[in-house]
């Protein structure tokens, strides 16, 4: 199968399908920081031949969607709007099998509600981080490593240059879960 991974610099999704056996190739403004199949640019811009895949997995920013800065959603409707403009661009590509994922956002009150939402626990970290799931032709991920310990480190992250990207990686035990499962279908 040959699979786009949108806005994912890490390479974290992009590599676990790898590691399954498909072509994927990860799509982001940022370069990315594992080497493999990368395209540096704006997905909205770049001519991509949507008909070479089979699957998108979307990780639009969250900054201007995400239910955890609504103290400031009032200084940024322009921004929310353009990111909204984004999800459903992301969400009507002409591609057969979709997923986009974000944390609880106006996603769920301006475009439709998710169909699935997961914590990592459920994939074998031992940390909450409620992630929605947008699916087209998708089944739902289904859990495979429950964990105890399950602590808000994301959350308690602390002020520094750089923390917007870390928490914006995505966990290795739900890429593997994907992966695994959406690559079968």
């Amino acid at each position: 199968m040959n699979i786009a991974v949108l806005c994912e610099f890490s390479g974290t999704v992009r590599d676990a399908f790898i590691k399954e056996g498909h072509n994927a190739t990860s799509y982001d403004l940022l370069p990315t920081e594992s080497p493999g199949p990368h395209i540096t640019g704006d997905i909205a811009k770049l001519k991509i031949d949507w008909d070479d895949y089979d699957l998108a997995i979307c990780h639009p920013p969250c900054t201007h969607l995400a239910v955890s800065g609504a103290r400031w959603f009032k200084y940024k409707q322009k921004e929310q709007a353009e990111a909204l403009e984004f999800v459903k661009f992301l969400l009507n590509l002409p591609i057969e099998k979709i997923a986009l994922e974000n944390p609880v956002s106006i996603i769920s009150t301006r475009i439709r509600k998710p169909d699935q939402i997961i914590q990592p626990w459920q994939f074998g970290h031992g940390e909450t981080k409620k992630t929605c799931l947008w699916l087209k032709n998708l089944p739902l991920l289904k859990p495979t490593n429950i964990v105890e310990g399950r602590e808000n480190r994301i959350h308690k992250m602390g002020p520094s240059k750089d923390r917007g990207k870390k928490r914006s990686i995505f966990y290795s035990g739900i890429a593997e879960a994907m992966a695994k499962q959406w690559g079968e279908v």
